[in-house]
C-alpha cells in the first residue's frame, strides 16, 4: 500500500501549491483568499525516486458545530487518520500565529511523523518567520517556497528517513499492468449547482466524503473518489456546479468552472445531474452540447426523483423530452435517480458501464459498408447545382468516440442534414445510442490529375 502523507495548517499558507507542485500538475485550486480548499484531495506525489500518495486538506479553523466550517475540519481530520505521516505548513513571511500554536498541538496529538514546512521562506522575512517556528517544538524546519521550487531537496532529505524504500521497479511494472487492464472508468458528474451531484457520490460511497450543503456552490475542486460498483471499479470526479457564464463574476467560481470543464475533457463518461423539479433548462443544455463536442459519453440522470408525485408514463415522457432537447446525441441514457435516498443508483450504475462500452465500440468495416450502400440506395444524397454527389465508401478510423472517414467528391457540397440522415441511421443500425458519432469528410483523390493534358 501507498504510503500516505496529509498536508495540514491553517488556512492559506499555501498547502494547495505545495500539493499541486508534488503531483506535478495544477490539480488543486490555487487563491490568494483564504478557504479555497474544502474537501480532502487525493494525488499521487513523486519527489526524486520517491513515490507516496498525498492528500490536500482544508485550512484547520474553528466553527459551530454543523456549520460547513466544522464539516471542513471534519474532512481534515479524517485525512490525518488516513496519513501516515504529515506535512505541518505554515506561513514564514508572516510568522507564527496563534492558530499555529493552537494546531501543531493538534499535529502532536496525532501520534504520527511530522515534517515542519515553512513555506514561503524566499527573501529575507521569510528566514525570519522559519526562525520563529522552531517555538512550535516540531523539530527543525524546512524552509521551501512550493510556489518557485525552493528547498525540494531538503524536504526530499527529510522526506527519505520516513518514506519507505519502494519496491523494485519489476514488481511495478507488473503491478501497472493489470490496472491498466482492469483500470476504472473515469466518470464526471457535472451540473447546475445544487443538483446533488456530491450527495450523489457520498451514497454510493456510503460515507459523507464531500461536503454537502443546501448552499449552492459547496463544492469547488473537482474532487476524484475510487469507487467499486457490483466488482467494476470506477473512479468519479465531483464538480463545480456550472451556471451561466454572465453569471459567473467572482474570480474563484471562474476556476472552479474551469476546473469542472478539465474533468469534462479527462473523464470518460460524463454524467449530467438535472434537477427533477428544473429539467432540461436552458444550463442543461449548454453543457449537454459541451459534452457532445468534447466527445464524451453521456448519462442522464434526474435526481430528486423522489420530490416528484408519482404519475403513469413519466419515464416515457423523460424518454420523449430528452430525444426532443437533445437530438445531437439521441437516444441518450436517462435515469431517474434520488442521490439522497438512494433511488435508481443501480441503473444509473448500469448505463454508466453500457454507455462506456458504446463509446469504445468498433464496427466491422464489411458491416459498415453494407450498411452504408443500404443507407445511400434508401435516400441517395442530393444533386448539387444539377451535379450528383458521388459518395464511394466510409471506414471507421478510432473509437472513443466512434469516428469515421467518409470518402467522397466534392465534400464541401455534402449538407449537413444529409450527415445527419447517415449519424442517425448508424446509431439505429449498429446500436450507438447516446454517443458522439464523428464523420469526417474527405475527398478521393484523382488518380489522373497529376496527369497533363497532351498537346494536339
Amino acid at each position: 500500500m501507498s504510503f500516505t502523507i496529509a498536508i495540514i495548517g491553517r488556512p492559506n499558507v499555501g498547502k494547495s501549491t505545495l500539493f499541486n507542485r508534488l503531483v506535478g500538475q495544477k490539480l488543486a485550486l490555487v487563491d490568494d483568499m483564504p478557504g479555497v480548499t474544502r474537501d480532502r484531495r487525493e494525488g499521487e506525489a513523486k519527489l526524486g525516486d520517491l513515490h507516496f500518495t498525498i492528500i490536500d486538506t482544508a485550512g484547520l479553523d474553528e466553527g459551530p458545530k454543523g456549520s460547513l466550517t466544522a464539516r471542513m475540519q471534519e474532512q481534515t481530520e479524517t485525512a490525518i487518520a488516513l496519513a501516515d505521516a504529515l506535512f505541518f505548513v505554515i506561513d514564514a513571511r508572516i510568522g507564527l500565529t496563534p492558530a499555529d500554536r493552537a494546531f501543531a498541538d493538534f499535529a502532536r496529538r496525532a501520534d504520527k511523523p511530522v515534517l515542519l514546512l515553512a513555506n514561503k521562506s524566499e527573501g529575507k522575512h521569510g528566514e525570519l518567520g522559519a526562525m520563529e517556528s522552531y517555538a512550535l517544538g516540531l523539530g527543525d524546519p524546512i524552509q521551501i517556497s512550493a510556489e518557485h521550487g525552493e528547498g525540494m531537496g531538503e524536504l526530499y532529505d527529510a522526506l527519505s528517513r520516513i518514506v519507505p524504500e519502494s519496491e523494485d521497479e519489476e514488481e511495478e511494472r507488473e503491478e501497472t499492468d493489470e490496472e491498466r487492464a482492469n483500470r476504472p472508468i473515469r466518470v464526471a458528474i457535472v451540473g447546475r449547482p445544487n443538483a446533488g451531484k456530491s450527495t450523489l457520490i457520498n451514497h454510493l460511497l456510503g460515507e459523507e466524503r464531500l461536503l454537502t450543503s443546501p448552499e449552492a456552490g459547496t463544492t469547488r475542486d473537482s474532487i476524484a473518489v475510487e469507487i467499486e460498483h457490483k466488482g467494476r471499479g470506477f473512479r468519479v470526479f465531483d464538480t463545480a456546479g456550472l451556471r451561466r457564464r454572465s453569471r459567473i463574476e467572482e474570480k474563484l467560481e471562474k476556476l472552479s468552472v474551469a476546473d469542472a470543464l478539465r474533468a469534462v475533457r479527462f473523464a470518460e463518461v460524463v454524467v449530467l445531474m438535472m434537477d427533477a423539479q428544473h429539467r432540461f433548462e436552458e444550463q442543461d443544455l449548454r453543457i449537454a452540447d459541451l459534452v457532445e463536442r468534447e466527445g464524451r459519453a453521456l448519462v442522464l440522470a434526474v435526481n430528486k426523483w423522489d420530490l416528484m408525485e408519482a404519475q403513469p408514463g413519466q419515464i416515457s415522457m423523460l424518454r420523449r423530452d430528452a430525444d426532443h432537447w437533445l437530438p445531437q446525441v439521441a437516444g441518450v441514457p436517462i435515469v431517474a435517480v434520488s442521490g439522497l435516498m438512494g433511488e435508481g443508483i443501480d441503473r444509473l450504475m448500469q448505463a454508466i458501464v453500457e454507455a462506456y462500452a458504446v463509446w469504445n465500440r468498433r464496427v466491422p468495416t464489411s458491416a459498415l459498408n453494407r450498411w452504408f450502400e443500404g443507407a445511400i440506395a434508401n435516400n441517395p444524397p442530393p444533386a448539387v447545382s444539377g451535379r450528383r454527389l458521388k459518395l464511394n465508401y466510409i471506414t471507421q478510423t478510432k473509437a472513443r468516440p466512434p469516428s469515421f472517414v467518409l470518402f467522397c467528391s466534392r465534400a464541401d457540397a455534402i449538407p449537413q442534414s444529409y450527415l445527419r440522415y447517415l449519424t442517425n441511421s448508424m446509431r439505429e443500425t449498429f446500436e450507438l445510442p447516446g454517443t458522439p458519432v464523428r464523420i469526417t469528410l474527405r475527398e478521393k483523390a484523382n488518380p489522373f490529375a497529376h496527369k497533363r493534358k497532351r498537346p494536339n
